[in-house]
């Protein structure tokens, strides 16, 4: 961002207004060729104005930008100059985000906690705890450390039996990707809840470890200040604040698809695991590494299933074919509701270099046999917002998914239960 425009927003950020985006245009521009990308990327680090949802990071792949009223003579020029293939998505970003979340119903006591609107980080953690006074025996919660502004990164663990294999999930990382805490918390109350029998079979014979919010902090401040803030909230200098924490783990840092830069929306930090919330993740995951058989990231957008690795020349992991097999099941899974069409792959091969995330880092570091992220809905108009009335939907082809994913797993020698 230009220095004036950050300049803005940190004005408005201390101020406690919400950011909004009245005429803001969205293109989606794709890029052709090795110029294109290049000039692209350039724009990124200095974009005096223009905001990009997705960062150019290699040909063939379109990125989301959004243009301010004030610049849109210049994006013409650019387009021309560039010869970009510019498709118009939105004239009035605001009203996309207007229409993501509508106006908070006002909610009795006996309404309880839903899935028809995305919730507050405190609305989340309170269903939490209620969740835990209503399932003792088989439901615990616990903070595993405060983020940087000191809030709590709530842990939920559901277990009916020892010796179950145990199965991670981590979502909001990215804490403008409110679809992943919004799943994470559905698919929790129908492993709690459900009478289907094969979702009954995942609750009884797996441990489950959810962690639902991992960027609480940039979580908050999307609701009160920026709809489109991804980092968490350390400041980095006069101007910046925010790492990218999904680009802070170590295991390959800065091998590709990160930055150095500290404006910039994939910064990975001054050095590996410099961040509060990394730190936290690590040190619990620590403990229970020898009862992880699958670590899962929840994100968003664009149906993908994605595998190790996705550092600069990686390669493929031992278990490739297992892995690429599993995948396939849950994009099944994925499509066999709804008829949603996932893509599968590993980061780099389908997606782009991205080093330092979990996936990488469970599976390459800490030898997590499966390890996998799911890129949520869409892959159209709404990227990071999507409307609250797909919250239900993403959930239930996740749980169809998972239900796959896990029966082809267990067909290889996966997720098997631990011999007393």
């Amino acid at each position: 961002m230009g220095i004036l425009l950050l300049s803005i927003l940190f004005a408005v950020a201390a101020s406690g207004e919400l950011v909004r985006y009245d005429n803001y245009r969205l293109y989606r521009v794709e890029i052709d060729t090795s110029g294109q990308l290049q000039s692209l990327q350039q724009l990124e680090l200095y974009p005096d104005g223009f905001i990009f949802l997705d960062s150019p990071l290699h040909v063939r792949k379109n990125v989301s930008l959004l243009v301010p009223p004030n610049k849109l003579a210049d994006y013409e020029q650019l387009v021309q100059k560039l010869e970009l293939r510019s498709e118009s998505i939105s004239n009035n970003f605001q009203a996309i985000l207007d229409a993501e979340n509508p106006p908070r119903k006002h909610r009795s006591q006996t309404d309880g906690f839903g899935w028809d609107e995305y919730q507050t980080l405190e609305d989340i953690y309170l269903w939490l705890d209620s969740l835990v006074v209503q399932y003792p025996s088989i439901l615990s919660i616990q903070s595993i450390g405060k983020s940087y502004e000191g809030r709590d990164m709530q842990l939920v663990k559901l277990s009916h039996q020892s010796g179950n294999p145990g199965i991670f999930i981590e979502a909001n990382i990215h804490a403008r990707e409110w679809i992943t805490s919004a799943t994470a918390t559905w698919l929790l109350n129908e492993l709690l809840s459900s009478q289907d029998p094969d979702v009954q079979d995942l609750a009884t014979n797996y441990d489950w470890y959810i962690l639902p919010i991992a960027n609480p902090d940039g979580f908050h401040y999307t609701k009160t200040t920026n709809r489109l803030w991804r980092k968490n909230r350390k400041p980095q200098n006069v101007l910046c604040a925010g790492t990218d924490l999904n680009r802070n783990f170590p295991y390959h840092w800065m091998e590709g698809g990160a930055s150095q830069v500290p404006c910039n929306d994939i910064y990975a930090g001054p050095q590996p695991a410099s961040e509060i919330e990394t730190q936290n993740t690590i040190a619990f995951y620590e403990t229970i590494v020898d009862k992880i058989e699958l670590h899962l990231q929840f994100h968003s957008y664009g149906q993908y299933i994605l595998l190790p690795y996705g550092y600069q020349d990686a390669g493929y992991p031992d278990n490739y074919s297992d892995q690429m097999a599993i995948a396939k099941a849950a994009a099944s899974g994925f499509a066999s509701r709804y008829n949603t069409q996932y893509t599968f792959g590993t980061i780099a091969d389908v997606l782009y270099v991205d080093s330092g995330s979990t996936t990488d880092w469970t599976h390459g570091y800490h030898k997590t046999p499966l390890s996998m992220c799911f890129e949520f809905r869409d892959n159209g108009p709404y990227g990071f917002v999507l409307p609250a009335d797909q919250i239900i939907p993403n959930s239930e082809e996740t749980l169809d998914a998972l239900i796959a994913m896990i029966a082809e797993a267990k067909t290889m020698g996966y997720l098997q239960r631990q011999q007393k």
